[in-house]
């Protein structure tokens, strides 16, 4: 039975998925809003990121997102306690790629050939969830490709009107199912979606109106 391709990520309100950890993070394009979900971050949303953490099998990465993990990952002590660093760690992480030759961290593989047939391949194997964590430009082939099972965002209550964005121009249509959600103190909205099928579409009409 082919394993789940999971893809976690926080998101504005507008769909901006850009450097949300840290003014250094993701500056490209000129991006000049780093950190907005700190204002928002609460014990309850560190614990949902934490249990999905604890689902993953192995991890597929982006670039960009592989460079942020692999130098900031790695420096966390094993005896910490840190079960997201413990999950980064010690799991194998696919590297999708196409600048670089080599990856220094432990456990990790850069994807070689067609980045949809490999993951495809990766999705064939028995296991837990391949997670997909940041990594905006690979999510884009993903969805794309419609490869992507299940989305879990952490929705922050911001606009920020620039940025890389969750659903780019390549999205295909698509239902999908909320299967669980929860709301935090501070206005952060934890979502699980799964893929349904193909979109439906329907029209309302005169009669529906009236027998409301």
């Amino acid at each position: 039975m082919p394993r789940p391709l999971v893809v976690t990520t926080f998101v504005s309100l507008d769909g901006v998925m850009q450097a949300p950890g840290g003014p250094e993070e993701d500056p490209s394009g000129g991006f000049p809003y780093g950190g907005w979900t700190q204002p928002y971050f609460s014990d309850d949303s560190g614990q949902q990121i934490v249990d999905w953490f604890a689902g993953a099998q192995d991890f597929l990465l982006g670039r960009t997102t592989y460079e942020i993990f692999a130098g900031f990952w790695p420096q966390v002590p094993a005896d910490a306690g840190n079960p997201i660093a413990d999950a980064l760690n010690s799991k194998p992480k696919w590297v999708a790629s196409r600048t670089l030759d080599t990856v220094e961290w432990d456990g990790a593989r850069l994807i070689e050939g067609d980045v949809a047939e490999a993951v495809q391949k990766l999705k064939a194997e028995d296991g837990g969830e391949l997670q997909v964590h940041g990594s905006a430009g690979l999510i884009q082939t993903l969805l794309a490709e419609d490869l992507v099972d299940e989305l879990r965002v952490t929705i922050v209550p911001a606009t920020l009107g620039t940025g890389k964005r969750l659903f780019g121009d390549g999205t295909i249509a698509r239902g999908w199912r909320l299967t669980a959600s929860k709301a935090t103190p501070t206005g952060v909205l934890l979502a699980t979606y799964q893929r349904v099928g193909e979109l439906r579409t329907g029209e309302f009409t005169l009669e529906d109106e009236i027998n409301r």
